[in-house]
């Protein structure tokens, strides 16, 4: 082994080396085990929530693969409608081309090369990460036998009447020219205004004041709704009032749906340019009047003057013509919610149009089912309310996109707008027993990528065709994803996986956390707080990183921003990790709450880790290779420390398969982290020091430690594999050989379980006392500045029968372990001593000859003056209730911690004191 821990030099030696080997390939033995990876966009790039989802997914896929299970982790990827096209698009657009000057055919074409060259970006992102995938089963979801499956299911579900076409109003992206979902729609809070205007009762008896925040709406009001209980309006509901501007006679209605607190309590109803408002069209029979274009530009509906106009030079008009009509109440600012398109950035328009639907509450109810009984499981459990409260009262699924990048729906149309449905034009003419005479049109639009995705767990495998991958695999073992999507593609999975598998596509699915900043900040370009899992792993310096943040930036004021936000936080740059720090960092944060709050300082924490175990791994070879390690069964005497080790190795064991199995990662982590850092690393390499360099000790002694170093570090690589596959692999390959062990790789190796004959409580036990006696006489020289190397004499005082028998037997190796020349107990009066405690039993160090207390004393004095002065500024600073309301949130906590530590210090502080009188 290189005496440095160097990631760079073993990563992606390795992952080349297992890919080329096929050891991501199903064993075809065992009990079938498989995850779908959700397929990322093509058009993708590798962020931290992908990096700390796959790591989930392949922590798992190593974990039961080592245990014997015949596992697939299924790769793929997303054909990604509206991102894929407009990367393609703007290509062109550099060209001085539109996919129109193309025509469709040839733009398919196009992006087909552009997949071809760049599409595979987000996948060799996740080789880096150690994603163990079968490769040799990477899917896309415009690959052939996936778009037959999507047909296959669209015709099914037309025939059964539960796929439609129909007017309904949808989010409608103006710039893109097509319907999104509402996961492709981001509503963040903006400044506006709220405007008032008076709508004439019809009778000339009054008026009626409505606020809105997009008076160009107005132009298609069919109504104005009061609370049917409101004293001030019931009296006029079932009366009309003329509509401003346009001079349409509209009713007076009661619903409901109007809050009498807010507003006037009067609510213009404009049932198709808003959601809400649909909903009470629909109770009262109002008229829908569409009154913008596709590009959100006033249309023919709306009265001549208006005609033509984008919808903010029409909001500006009508604005002016109600003031000067006399109708403008007044003007208010107002903070509201803005929906934008997240590829267009555009403010999106609920728009009255022609699309495909899903009648998804037939297909929701057997999925509310499924998790009801048991059969799919929600971890942690109080997921599945949030699934209960999205599928309740769910409403029919737009599947239809107006693009040209994805499935096409394979409807045609003949001159008199009759549908007919099929695999293509020609079994169109044979089912419905058309001639050629008869021109057919195929519909333009293509299907919503999660129509697609939601055949994922099926299609994958083979489906339509009875295909064995699919009898193996089907249904998959746990999908693991955020809670972000439970609605948009959980769901959804689970809809089509019992419709056309008769079975649910997963048995349970583990909702992870999002990942954000160290101050619990959501992760966004424009904060210029984002993490490259990539510059993590292989690290970054300063102006790359700057160059890389700003490069995507239009506005000048936002890169400069970022730019400087950079500068702050990073000041040098990211440094070096490895893939294996970042990995095990992600496993720790994997706790049961909402968010992962990543911070730098934990990963290198981690990256020390990883050096650690290195470094003990060459602390073991020097001390085992060409030497008796006894994995021939020959005698040997196993030491204290050597039965301690591994009794909490099997202790250990236990606690990491069952926190994997509970999918508590952070727990295993935490207990891999324990065992290797504080138990083995720390203490036993230490204790196997005290065997091993004496010459005394006799060969079965030494051959026992030999052989204890070396099984029990082959195991904990094992142990830790699915946390940190490169590095463990490198140590494992020359350790393996020393603890009896074959194999090319340890991917293939058995999961460590539990002996429990190896439990040894008693050796547990005696070593924790041990343990403490030395912490004790370690705190004791830390306190007091006394040499590590300076002998000591300790006296005991209320040792009881259990503490006098351990000194009896371990009382040589207490001395060599904490460097004391003698053990005494106490006989008569205490004298001055710094003092441990040891259950009830004291440890008293005299301090006479060990220091110059007067100085020690003046030391002491000097420090706690200074933190007492330190404390009083930091208590007179958050007892401030201006600096406390004023200052960030972040800022106020990180003061509350340094207060409370500071005042720990210096209570040790006054501890040390104390005992020198």
């Amino acid at each position: 082994m290189d005496k440095t821990y160097n990631p760079d030099a073993i990563e992606q030696r390795w992952y080349q080396q297992w890919e080329q080997n096929g050891e991501f390939k199903p064993s075809g033995e065992g009990t079938p085990y498989a995850i779908m990876l959700p397929p990322p966009n093509v058009t993708g790039s590798l962020h931290m929530g992908h990096g700390f989802n796959n790591t989930i997914m392949d922590l798992l896929t190593r974990y039961h693969r080592m245990k014997g299970d015949n596992t697939l982790w299924q790769p793929g990827t997303d054909h990604a409608g509206i991102a894929t096209q407009m990367v393609v698009e703007r290509q062109l657009n550099a060209e001085g081309k539109t996919r129109h000057d193309l025509g469709r055919d040839a733009f398919i074409e196009r992006v087909w090369d552009w997949k071809g060259e760049s599409g595979g970006n987000i996948t060799r992102q996740l080789r880096r990460l150690g994603s163990s995938l079968d490769w040799s089963r990477d899917r896309f979801t415009m690959d052939d036998n996936l778009s037959e499956a999507v047909k296959h299911v669209f015709i099914k579900l037309h025939e059964e009447g539960l796929i439609y076409r129909g007017k309904r109003l949808v989010n409608w992206d103006p710039v893109l020219h097509t319907a999104v979902s509402d996961l492709e729609v981001l509503s963040e809070e903006e400044a506006g205004h709220l405007w008032h205007f008076r709508y004439p009762l019809t009778d000339g008896s009054g008026h009626l004041v409505v606020a809105t925040t997009r008076p160009e709406t107005m132009l298609g009001d069919t109504a104005v709704a009061v609370h049917p209980e409101d004293e001030r309006y019931k009296q006029l509901i079932g009366k009309t009032i003329t509509l401003p501007l346009v001079g349409r006679e509209i009713p007076i209605i009661g619903d409901d749906y109007v809050d009498p607190e807010f507003g006037s309590g009067c609510v213009k109803i404009t049932p198709a340019h808003d959601f809400n408002d649909a909903e009470v069209g629909n109770r009262h029979n109002l008229e829908q009047i569409n009154i913008l274009t596709i590009d959100a530009a006033i249309n023919d509906n709306a009265p001549e003057k208006y005609r033509g106009l984008d919808r903010y030079a029409a909001r500006k008009q009508i604005v002016a013509d109600f003031e000067e009509l006399g109708l403008l109440e007044t003007i208010q600012d107002h903070k509201l919610m803005v929906p934008r398109g997240d590829r267009s950035n555009a403010v999106i328009e609920p728009l009255l149009t022609d699309q495909w639907y899903v009648k998804a509450d037939v297909l929701a109810a057997p999925a509310v089912e499924a998790v009801q009984s048991g059969k799919i499981k929600f971890v942690p459990a109080n997921w599945d309310k949030t699934f209960y409260n999205w599928m309740d009262g769910i409403q029919d699924w737009c599947i239809s996109r107006q693009i040209w990048w994805g499935h096409r729906i394979p409807a045609w149309y003949d001159e008199q707008g009759n549908i007919y449905v099929g695999h293509d034009e020609a079994d169109v003419r044979q089912k419905h027993q058309l001639d050629d005479a008869i021109s057919l049109k195929q519909d333009e639009d293509v299907l919503d990528t999660w129509f697609s995705s939601a055949l994922w767990p099926f299609s994958t495998l083979g489906w339509p065709a009875d295909d064995a991958a699919l009898k193996t695999w089907y249904p998959t073992s746990v999908l693991v994803t955020g809670f972000d999507i439970i609605f948009f593609w959980v769901a959804r999975m689970m809809m089509m996986g019992i419709k056309f598998m008769d079975d649910v596509p997963f048995k349970e699915v583990y909702i992870h956390g999002l990942v954000r900043d160290s101050h619990g900040q959501k992760m966004s370009k424009s904060k210029g707080n984002v993490l490259d899992p990539i510059d993590i792993i292989d690290g970054i310096d300063l102006e790359s990183l700057v160059a890389k943040r700003t490069s995507g930036m239009m506005q000048p004021q936002l890169a400069a921003k970022i730019e400087k936000a950079t500068r702050k936080e990073f000041p040098e740059g990211i440094a070096p990790h490895g893939t294996d720090a970042l990995r095990f960092t992600f496993a720790s944060l994997a706790t049961t709450g909402r968010d992962i709050n990543f911070d730098m300082n934990r990963i290198a924490g981690y990256r020390n880790f990883c050096n650690k175990l290195w470094n003990a791994a060459r602390y073991v070879l020097m001390n085992t290779e060409d030497q008796d390690t006894g994995i021939d069964n020959a005698e040997v005497e196993l030491s204290l420390a050597d039965r301690w080790i591994i009794s909490l190795l099997q202790q250990t064991e236990l606690d990491v398969t069952r926190a994997i199995d509970s999918y508590r990662f952070d727990l295993a982590a935490q207990a891999i982290y324990e065992f290797i850092w504080n138990n083995y690393c720390d203490w036993y390499l230490e204790l196997s020091k005290p065997v091993l360099n004496n010459n005394a000790a006799s060969d079965v002694a030494k051959r026992g430690t030999r052989r204890t170093l070396v099984r029990v570090l082959e195991a904990t690589l094992r142990l830790a594999h699915p946390f940190m596959p490169f590095i463990t692999e490198e140590i494992w390959q020359t350790i393996a050989p020393l603890a009896g062990k074959s194999g090319n790789t340890i991917i293939n190796q058995p999961y460590p379980v539990a002996d429990s004959s190896k439990i040894d409580l008693v050796a547990e036990e005696e070593m924790k006392w041990l343990m403490k006696f030395t912490n004790g006489i370690r705190s004791i020289r830390s306190q007091m500045n006394i040499a590590p190397k300076k002998s000591l004499k300790v006296i005991l005082k209320n040792a009881d029968n259990i503490d006098k028998t351990l000194v009896d037997i371990r009382g040589n190796f207490l001395k060599k372990l904490a460097n004391l020349d003698a053990i005494e107990y106490l006989n008569g009066e205490a004298p001055a001593a710094a003092t441990a405690l040891v259950g009830k039993m004291e440890i008293l160090i005299p301090l006479e000859g060990l220091i110059d207390k007067d100085a020690e004393i003046a030391r002491l004095d000097k420090e706690i003056s200074k933190l007492d002065k330190i404390i009083k500024q930091s208590a007179g600073k958050l007892s401030n209730e201006n600096y406390v309301a004023k200052a960030p949130a972040d800022v106020v906590a990180k003061e509350r911690e340094k207060l409370a530590e500071l005042e720990q210090s210096l209570s040790q502080l006054q501890q040390q004191r104390k005992a020198l009188g």
